[in-house]
C-alpha cells in the first residue's frame, strides 16, 4: 500500500489514472488535488476489497487486473454481477448515498492493482467538481443498467445465447476471465461452457 508520489511506478500509474473512464476528463489541477488522497494497493487473486454487508466503503479505480462484483445469499451461493478491468472503476456509491450496507462484495478475479480512497472523501471531492460528478454518476447508472440487462439475459437466453452475448459485449475479457468465473457469471457449469466451446458454439 503506497501513495502515488512515493510509488516506484508513479509515472505509469498517473497515465493509467488519466485514462480511467471517470477521471479522463479531469484537469491537471483536479488531478493534483485528488492524487494525494489516493492509495495504491496490489491485491492477490481471490482477495476481497469490499465485503457485503459492511458500512465502511471505498472508491476503487482499476489500474491492472480484473475485479468482480458478487452477491451471496445466506447459503453462501454466489452470483457474479459484473467484471471490471483496467480503466474502469468499482464503487458502492448508491448504497453509501442511501445509508445502507454494501449490497455486494468486490473481489479480485486475477492479481490486481487499484487506486482507492474512502467513499466519503470521494463524494466530498466530486461535490466540488460538478462535471466530474456527472461523469461518475453517469458511469454508475451505466453499470447498473448493464447489470440489469445481464440479469434479464440469464432468464431469457439459453446457454449458447448467453455465451454469444458475453462475447459480443465483452470480447476483451473472454480469454482473461478464468473459465470457472465466466461459467458462474453466465449461470452455467464449467463443463457446459467447455462443451459449448468444443462444439464450436463459442
Amino acid at each position: 500500500m503506497s501513495n502515488i508520489e512515493n510509488h516506484p511506478e508513479r509515472n505509469v500509474i498517473r497515465v493509467q489514472l488519466a485514462h480511467n473512464v471517470v477521471l479522463k476528463g479531469m484537469t491537471a489541477a483536479q488531478m493534483a488535488e485528488l492524487e494525494p488522497m489516493l492509495v495504491v494497493v496490489d491485491c492477490q487473486k481471490g482477495e476481497a476489497l469490499l465485503h457485503q454487508g459492511v458500512h465502511e466503503m471505498e472508491q476503487y479505480f482499476v489500474l491492472d487486473g480484473i475485479l468482480k462484483r458478487v452477491v451471496s445469499n445466506q447459503e453462501a451461493k454466489e452470483m457474479i454481477l459484473r467484471f471490471a478491468e483496467e480503466g474502469q472503476m468499482e464503487t458502492s456509491y448508491a448504497a453509501w448515498r442511501l445509508g445502507t450496507p454494501a449490497p455486494y462484495s468486490i473481489v479480485c478475479v486475477t492479481r490486481a492493482r487499484v487506486a482507492k480512497l474512502p467513499l466519503r472523501d470521494w463524494v466530498t471531492f466530486i461535490e466540488k467538481h460538478q462535471g466530474l460528478k456527472q461523469a461518475f454518476e453517469y458511469d454508475v447508472m451505466h453499470v447498473m443498467s448493464e447489470i440489469m440487462a445481464h440479469t434479464i439475459t440469464l432468464h431469457l437466453l439459453d446457454a449458447p445465447g448467453r455465451v454469444k452475448r458475453f462475447l459480443r459485449k465483452h470480447v476483451e475479457l473472454a480469454d482473461r476471465v478464468p473459465k470457472k468465473e465466466l461459467a458462474s457469471y453466465l449461470n452455467l457449469s464449467a463443463e457446459t461452457l467447455s462443451r459449448l466451446k468444443q462444439r464450436g458454439k463459442i
